[in-house]
C-alpha cells in the first residue's frame, strides 16, 4: 500500500501545510478532536508531538505543552492508542515527532511496529543519529512503510544535506534557523539565501520549512522555496488561548485563505 505522505507529495507539489501540536494538550484527550478539526480545515498533514520531559531544541511554547501533557498522563502507549482511534475518521497523513529517549524506553522496534499498526505514516526523531538509523533501523522502517524525515539547518554542510536526502523518505524537514522553535514574523535575508540554496540543490525529496512560521506572510514565503511549511508554536499558542475548537478553522484560514 502506498504511504499517505508519498501520495500527498505526488499529488500536491506546492503550498503544503503541515501543523504540529503536542499529544495530550491542552487536555489529555484533545489529540483526536484537534486532528479532526485540522482535517476539516483542509490542513494537508499533521505532526503530533511525543511529549518529553527535556525538550531542549524547543522554545518555551512547546516546552510548556510537553510539561502539561506529561502531567496529565500522556505517554507513548496512550498516544498510539489515540492515533489508532483517530485513524478511524482522519484520512490525512499522520507523522509522530519527538525525541528518541521515549522511543527507546518504549522499545525502538516495538515502537516502529506499533506506530505502523496504529496508522502512523511517518516519523521525525531529530536526535536519532543518521548513521545509527542507517545501520540499525532503516530496514525495519522501510519494511513497515514508515516514512522517516530528517532535519537540515542553515549550518548543515552540502555533503550532509545529500546524505540526509539519501536516507530520508517522504520529505525533508528544513529548519529555518539554528535556534530553538518559536514563531517569527518574517525571515531574514540569510534565511532566504539558505532556502534558495536548498531549492537550487534539486534534492530527491521535497522539503518543508519549519521553525518560525507564524502567519500568512511567512507561510507563503516558505512555499516560494520549499514544497510547503510546518506550523507549530503559533498553533499551540492559539490552542492555549482558544475558547473553542472552532478557532482551529479560523487559525488555518488565516494562513491559507
Amino acid at each position: 500500500m502506498d504511504n499517505r505522505i508519498t501520495k500527498l507529495f505526488a499529488a500536491k507539489k506546492k503550498n503544503i501545510l503541515s501543523v504540529f501540536y503536542t499529544a495530550g494538550y491542552p487536555t489529555l484527550n484533545d489529540t483526536t478532536e484537534i486532528a479532526s478539526h485540522l482535517e476539516s480545515a483542509k490542513v494537508d498533514m499533521i505532526e503530533i508531538g511525543i511529549p518529553f520531559s527535556d525538550p531542549i531544541a524547543d522554545g518555551p511554547t512547546i516546552q510548556e505543552s510537553n510539561k502539561v501533557a506529561l502531567e496529565q498522563g500522556m505517554n507513548v502507549a496512550l498516544l498510539l492508542t489515540q492515533v489508532a482511534e483517530l485513524r478511524a475518521t482522519v484520512k490525512m497523513p499522520i507523522v509522530l515527532m519527538g525525541y528518541f529517549n521515549p522511543v527507546m524506553q518504549y522499545g525502538v522496534e516495538r515502537f516502529f511496529k506499533d506506530a505502523a499498526k496504529a496508522g502512523v505514516d511517518g516519523l521525525i526523531l531529530p536526535d536519532l543519529p543518521i548513521d545509527e538509523f542507517e545501520k540499525e533501523y532503516k530496514q525495519v522502517t522501510d519494511s513497515l512503510n514508515l516514512s522517516v524525515s530528517f532535519l537540515l539547518s542553515p549550518t548543515t554542510s552540502e555533503a550532509r544535506i545529500k546524505k540526509i536526502d539519501s536516507l530520508s523518505s517522504g520529505f525533508i524537514y528544513a529548519v529555518s534557523s539554528s535556534s530553538t522553535t518559536g514563531a517569527k514574523s518574517e525571515f531574514s535575508e540569510e534565511q532566504v539565501a539558505y532556502f534558495k540554496k536548498l531549492k537550487a540543490m534539486k534534492l530527491t525529496h521535497p522539503f518543508l520549512i519549519g521553525f518560525g512560521i507564524s502567519n500568512k506572510k511567512t507561510f507563503l514565503q516558505a512555499c516560494e522555496y520549499g514544497a510547503g511549511a510546518i506550523v507549530g508554536s503559533s498553533f499551540i499558542t492559539s490552542l492555549k488561548n482558544s475558547t473553542s475548537k472552532e478557532d482551529i478553522n479560523k487559525f488555518v484560514q488565516a494562513l491559507i485563505a
